[in-house]
């Protein structure tokens, strides 16, 4: 994606995780710099217990009003705020890993933080948009639910080990049956997840494209394929539950499970929405290095 200028930010929102006073020295100096900038900031509850509850928030009033949001926590804080992401003109993500892997994150060493933001303040930034699919399920011809997922959207069988049976279209034309254990259909940015544990490829976050990856296919010759992200993938489920604890679910980001049944389709296309992150300027591009960091991508065992 092209490198975009940022207007000046005004509004700062602060989004956090529990266990936040593990890091309290660390995130009070954070509201301290914010503060002699003169910003506006504002915090969600996680972070009241050390803030205090003065400017506190809910996640969809920050994401409504903030023009820069700072996570503080992991992959998994950045995929929460995707269930309510406003459909606005102007709001750029900074992930500060304070979990594990943090594979979205910009900021991995706190210390860094800092002059990160000097340098984002000045307009010295670089702008990395993602690509986002817009999920929906179908029950008798009836919309049920619709969510946007950052990395992928995921349908499996629950406790028993049986393949399920599953009939995929391109823009209602027919590309394939075929029986797995399920299947993942994920973006760019979560081809590094679970599709790629499960024999799908890496696809640069650049590329205009998602990943169709069958999970233990029963028929070898089903492999994953990528489809260009102007396609609409339509799944329709062809097995009937057997069992009360036998449920088909599809599961979104990791954070949305909804029970589907015999019949229902799932219609997937790219959302006309971005999930916008701010990246330091001197790092710009530089995803090959996060894959051999975080992926140990070409890595000797």
């Amino acid at each position: 994606m092209k490198a975009k200028k940022l207007q000046k930010f005004q509004q700062i929102g602060l989004l956090g995780r529990t266990r936040m006073d593990e890091n309290s020295d660390f995130l009070k100096r954070l509201r301290t710099f914010l503060e002699k900038k003169n910003l506006q900031i504002s915090w969600d509850s996680y972070l009241s217990e050390l803030f205090g509850k003065e400017k506190e928030k809910n996640r969809t009033e920050i994401l409504k009003e903030s023009d820069l949001v700072i996570t503080l926590g992991g992959d998994g804080t950045i995929l929460k705020l995707m269930r309510e992401l406003p459909k606005r003109k102007a709001l750029y993500i900074l992930g500060v890993n304070l979990g594990n892997i943090g594979f979205n994150t910009e900021i991995h060493k706190l210390e860094t933080l800092f002059p990160a933001l000097e340098e984002f303040f000045s307009g010295d930034h670089h702008i990395d948009e993602r690509l986002l699919l817009r999920v929906t399920l179908y029950r008798k011809g009836k919309k049920i639910a619709t969510h946007l997922a950052l990395n992928e959207a995921v349908i499996n069988q629950g406790n028993f080990a049986r393949l399920i049976s599953l009939h995929a279209t391109i823009d209602q034309r027919k590309m394939l049956d075929f029986k797995a254990d399920g299947v993942i259909v994920a973006t760019p940015t979560g081809s590094t997840g679970h599709s790629l544990s499960a024999g799908g490829p890496i696809i640069h976050p650049r590329i205009e494209a998602f990943i169709f990856t069958p999970i233990c296919p029963a028929e070898l010759s089903v492999r994953p394929i990528v489809i260009p992200s102007n396609r609409q993938l339509t799944i329709t489920i062809q097995t009937e539950r057997r069992y009360e604890d036998n449920q088909i679910g599809l599961t979104i980001d990791g954070q949305i499970v909804i029970p589907l049944e015999y019949g229902d389709q799932i219609k997937i296309r790219r959302s006309s929405r971005r999930l916008r992150f701010i990246r330091r300027s001197k790092g710009a591009g530089n995803y090959y290095h996060l894959l051999r960091d975080k992926l140990s991508w070409g890595k000797r065992a």
